[in-house]
């Protein structure tokens, strides 16, 4: 099958999204399709052989963070063209009501088109403005997919209609795999958290556990709270206490090979995230690891862990709460190591061999009606999007 995937953020900054996408094609493509993505990108980035660049994008505003987009008809004409030469059996788009080329490919696209939508943002004025716009787009669409029960809540309550709900898929073994790093491995006195995201970014939460920071050096001094991702450390660490500021290691962004070995080698992985999640992909690639997950308890992470069975909750920004479940969980090896074994069972369900063997079952679904009734005729064809055949 050709298949036409694209993003709408930018690949030269990491994203849930992006590595969705990327990691979607390679798995298709390893499987022996054809599989094309198209997405944003500066001209000097390096991309791997199956993207295309739409163009360069802007850094903007949305969904309560700051996303790299790209719109206009310079971009329009782009695309357009991509998907003439694509001559791709399905098109799916990711995110296909955001401002950039998810929205512009539904525009231009005609025959099976698919959407994916992985945004939970209840609040969103600037679809509610564009919504009469989107509709003509959003009525091509012959399958929608939702990451979530978080996402498929915002399709119902934005976009109308349904849709059917296939997670964000994980390379699983990748994680179970990775070597156990020494710098970043914990000890009986000296444990080690992790937290790994956009460290300036509030919803990301990582305030929160700078603030359970305290209680959790009072009980046990020698903790060391390992962070990984891009910011500031100085600005995010400003106005702590000494001992907070000494606990705390920042490495700042780190590579796909770092990260399964740095999820590997912790005693636990902490999500604070304060809302603004449909999913939590990371919860998933820690459980993998097979480290211990405490989490908020925040809609899309109860269920990604399965109300608490695959990964500790805590009350969403409360750090003291925040503390004492650290806490018991780093006095107790016994249970650690069991939420850590039920994490590890828990994500075999995101395993990229079953989501994209779900996310297949709708491309085929949504071919086989393009497919027209008269199948006896030898002149009939699938649909397809390219203009220039009669």
């Amino acid at each position: 099958m050709r298949i036409g995937l694209v993003s709408p953020y930018s690949f030269d900054v990491p994203g849930g999204v992006q590595l969705h996408v990327r990691d979607l094609a390679e798995y298709l493509i390893g499987r022996g399709h054809y599989v094309e993505v198209l997405a944003p990108s500066e001209l000097d980035t390096p991309l791997p052989p199956y993207v295309v660049s739409a163009g360069s994008a802007l850094a903007v505003p949305y969904n309560g963070s700051v996303a790299r987009l790209t719109f206009g008809p310079v971009t329009a004409s782009r695309v357009t063209r991509w998907i003439e030469r694509g001559r791709f059996d399905v098109l799916h788009v990711h995110e296909p009501v955001s401002p950039s080329v998810s929205m512009l490919a539904m525009w231009a696209a005609e025959g099976p088109i698919v959407a994916t939508f992985h945004t939970s943002n209840t609040k969103s004025r600037a679809l509610l403005a564009v919504g009469p716009m989107l509709q003509p787009g959003l009525e091509k669409l012959m399958g929608r997919i939702a990451v979530s029960a978080e996402a498929r809540r915002f399709v119902h309550e934005h976009i109308g209609g349904d849709a059917v709900i296939i997670p964000n898929g994980v390379y699983v073994d990748q994680f179970a795999n990775a070597p156990v790093n020494p710098a970043w491995q914990g000890t009986d006195d000296r444990p080690t958290l992790a937290f790994l995201g956009r460290i300036e970014e509030p919803r990301k939460g990582l305030h929160v556990l700078l603030d359970a920071m305290p209680a959790l050096l009072a009980a046990r001094p020698g903790l060391r709270l390992i962070v990984a991702g891009p910011g500031d450390p100085k600005q995010v660490l400003e106005g702590r206490p000494r001992n907070v500021i000494d606990a705390c290691e920042f490495l700042g962004p780190i590579s796909d090979a770092d990260k399964q070995s740095f999820l590997r080698s912790v005693d636990c992985y902490i999500a604070p995230n304060t809302g603004g999640e449909s999913f939590g992909i990371i919860l998933v690639e820690a459980m993998s690891a097979g480290a211990a997950v405490v989490a908020s308890d925040i809609r899309a992470f109860r269920a990604v862990l399965d109300d608490g069975w695959a990964g500790a909750l805590f009350a969403n920004e409360q750090p003291g709460e925040l503390a004492d479940v650290v806490l018991e969980l780093l006095a107790n090896a016994a249970d650690r190591l069991q939420l850590a074994t039920q994490g590890s069972r828990r994500a075999r369900r995101f395993d990229w061999s079953r989501v994209a063997s779900d996310v297949f079952s709708v491309y085929e679904t949504v071919c086989a009606a393009t497919v027209p009734a008269r199948m006896g005729r030898s002149d009939v064809r699938p649909v397809r999007w390219w203009r220039g055949e009669s």
